[in-house]
């Protein structure tokens, strides 16, 4: 027990004699507790929102604690090997041996740090979000158990603790995007999620059974020294391998053809939405193809695949986007687009680049979904004084709040021009190196398509910032005065991720662009874990600089793209500020182009006459047939035949002596004539 304590406190010195894990158990401990003592909470003291306000933020802020800790100790290391702490076994069955290890490299704690960082400043707004709800504890409690379960994915050092907390996100998700289960709809797209995600996880599954196959061990380390060595470049294995990661990627990423359960989570509270698009779950399956970057850099047919899909996935949510009107749907699909881009820098090889993407990613989409937060908490608020049941994540409701919520208005703006890619925010140096890695190697399709989307992006999030703080008021005159901002600890949180969103992107600084000094820090730092990969794809020479498709360096098209997105800005912000926009109830349904975008291309009908219908009619033809015929038919006939066996038995068990007689009598008679015969 003791030797266990230390193993998960404090582990033996590295290797290389440099970098030490300090502490590493607490990081998952803290907010494993915070679970425990939050769920006891929901039924020991269901009615007291002090515990719960202390335990469930402070059990993330202790484990960002531990990993600034350890990111400081690495950053002055700078070791080049993983460390591995290895807790216990936890299953040992023949040649297959899988212990409960934690890895500590930049990757995983540069991850850590945005888990970490990112719910805690989500935990912190929480507590004035949920304060009026009688879940208040519960919710704490899911939201504790989330992180605990996106660090063990994050910390896993082998395919399988990643799978459990792949799965243990996959619980989560279900648990808070239903938190209001008593409203059947929110109910059905936690359930929506859950078996969306179940796809994805069957690939993630299988590629597990082959990768233990071919190479005996499931651990990181040892597969991804080996697979070189082992695998094919570009035969069957790896690439089957590599696609069926994708496959779970896809389903936990909000991919084409998996995506469609991330709009419906809207359904959850609105600090729930920030934590699954910012920093958790959505985030998964790019952090696993960086992972597992050696194998895909393996793999060109996954890669382009990858890349395909991102691009694909990046610009269909984008058009999808331009036409919603509920906030959260706007963001959900922007999320979704986002995730896109991503996958198109790991795709084309730039993985460093996709990983930056999803840093800044955190930032500003962790600041516009808790913004949007406060917009619909200070409209509920507003509405539930006067008695309306107007829907208050209808931007129709809303016009001119800038007035009322002059913070939530200034940090959103500082959220979309980021997101938009507008210089010098965070947005703009990880769009910029996306798009310029998918020109300069070559994928000028790629490349077109994400300027395209970058510019659709840029439309709809002004669109947002329109319809919702400016021009005329449309929550009506008995509304307005009950609108007010939202207390100091939403808008700390916001003024937090704000800053985030406009320096989080100097940590990499092309020494391309003028007046501006170079920074290759994150490069730097990920080249430990990264350059296996780069190295696969130089040898089969698939990281060859191409010229930009239509010229000029990076630095000309990093002033172009941010130009062309604030002249998107500008003319989009002019077209609508002055548009008159009646409120939901008043407004008509869409129609044409915009009504099959504001349809999301009909999309969810599809699947539901391709798939779930039939299913639904396999099922009940499988009730009545099986079910119903087969097995109750047959425990129903044999029912029947008892009862008709008791009931000609009881023919004969009358009570009465004579009749007895008359049947011994009978039986006599009829012996005797059988053997007279």
């Amino acid at each position: 027990m003791v030797n266990f304590l230390e193993s998960f406190l404090r582990v033996a010195q590295h290797a290389d004699g440099g970098y030490q894990p300090i502490l590493p158990g607490l990081i998952l401990l803290f907010p494993l507790v915070g679970f425990v003592i939050n769920g006891l909470g929901a039924f020991l003291w269901r009615d007291s929102k002090r515990v719960p306000s202390l335990v469930g933020p402070l059990a993330i802020i202790g484990s960002f604690a531990v990993v600034l800790a350890n990111f400081l100790a690495m950053h002055a290391a700078m070791p080049h090997d993983p460390a591995i702490v290895s807790l216990w076994t936890w299953m040992a069955v023949g040649d297959l041996s899988i212990g409960v290890d934690l890895q500590f490299d930049q990757l995983s704690v540069l991850m850590l740090l945005v888990v970490t960082g990112v719910s805690s400043v989500i935990h912190v707004y929480s507590i004035g979000y949920m304060r009026e709800d009688p879940g208040y504890s519960r919710y704490f409690s899911y939201l504790n158990l989330f992180v605990f379960f996106m660090s063990v994915l994050v910390m896993g050092a082998n395919f399988a603790i990643v799978f459990v907390g792949w799965e243990g996100v996959g619980l989560c998700s279900y648990l808070l995007i239903g938190f209001w289960y008593e409203n059947r709809e929110f109910a059905s797209a936690g359930k929506k999620a859950f078996i969306v995600n179940r796809i994805g996880d069957f690939g993630f599954l299988v590629a597990m059974l082959l990768v233990f196959t071919h190479f005996g061990t499931l651990n990181f380390v040892e597969v991804f020294a080996a697979a070189p060595e082992t695998l094919v470049f570009g035969g069957g294995v790896v690439t089957l391998i590599t696609l069926l990661l994708f496959l779970g990627a896809t389903g936990k990423s909000a991919q084409i053809p998996l995506y469609v359960w991330l709009p419906d989570a809207m359904a959850g509270p609105t600090p729930v939405s920030a934590l699954i698009h910012a920093a958790t779950m959505v985030t998964a399956g790019v952090y696993l193809v960086a992972r597992a970057g050696v194998l895909f850099a393996m793999a060109p047919v996954s890669q382009a695949t990858v890349a395909a899909i991102g691009a694909g996935t990046a610009l269909f949510a984008a058009t999808i986007a331009m036409q919603q009107y509920d906030i959260k749907k706007v963001l959900a699909y922007s999320t979704v687009s986002q995730l896109g881009y991503m996958f198109l820098a790991v795709g084309v090889g730039a993985f460093t680049a996709g990983m930056f993407h999803l840093i800044t990613h955190a930032f500003f989409k962790a600041l516009l979904f808790l913004g949007s937060g406060a917009v619909i908490h200070a409209m509920h608020h507003a509405l539930h004084q006067v008695h309306r049941h107007d829907d208050p994540n209808d931007m129709r409701n809303y016009g001119g709040l800038k007035n009322v919520l002059p913070i939530t208005w200034g940090t959103m703006w500082i959220g979309t021009v980021a997101i938009a890619g507008i210089f010098p925010f965070a947005g703009f140096f990880s769009k910029d190196e996306i798009i310029w890695s998918a020109g300069s190697y070559g994928y000028t399709v790629l490349w077109v398509v994400s300027i395209l989307t970058a510019l659709l992006t840029a439309g709809y999030m002004t669109r947002l910032m329109v319809l919702t703080f400016h021009g005329e008021n449309r929550s009506g005159a008995d509304v307005r005065p009950h609108l007010r901002e939202v207390p100091a600890v939403m808008w700390v949180p916001l003024a937090i991720l704000a800053v985030l969103s406009v320096v989080g992107g100097w940590i990499q600084i092309p020494e391309s662009l003028p007046a501006l000094p170079a920074v290759d820090a994150l490069h730097h730092w990920l080249e430990p874990v990264m350059e296996p990969a780069r190295q696969v794809m130089t040898e089969h020479g698939l990281h060859q600089a191409h010229e930009s498709p239509l010229g000029g360096g990076e630095a000309v098209w990093a002033i172009m793209s941010t130009g062309l997105a604030l002249i998107v800005v500008m003319l989009t912000f002019r077209a609508l500020v002055h548009r008159r926009y009646r409120p939901a109830s008043e407004s008509e349904t869409p129609t044409g182009f915009a009504g099959i975008l504001y349809n999301k291309w009909y999309v969810d009908e599809l699947y539901d006459r391709l798939i779930i219908l039939p299913l639904l009619a396999l099922w009940r033809g499988c009730w009545r047939i099986v079910d119903v015929g087969l097995i109750d038919g047959t425990l129903n006939a044999m029912a029947s035949g008892t009862r008709m066996v008791g009931w000609v038995g009881s023919l004969f068990q009358t009570g009465r002596v004579a009749g007895y007689m008359f049947w011994f009598v009978t039986g006599v008679v009829l012996i005797l004539a059988l053997l007279l015969l």
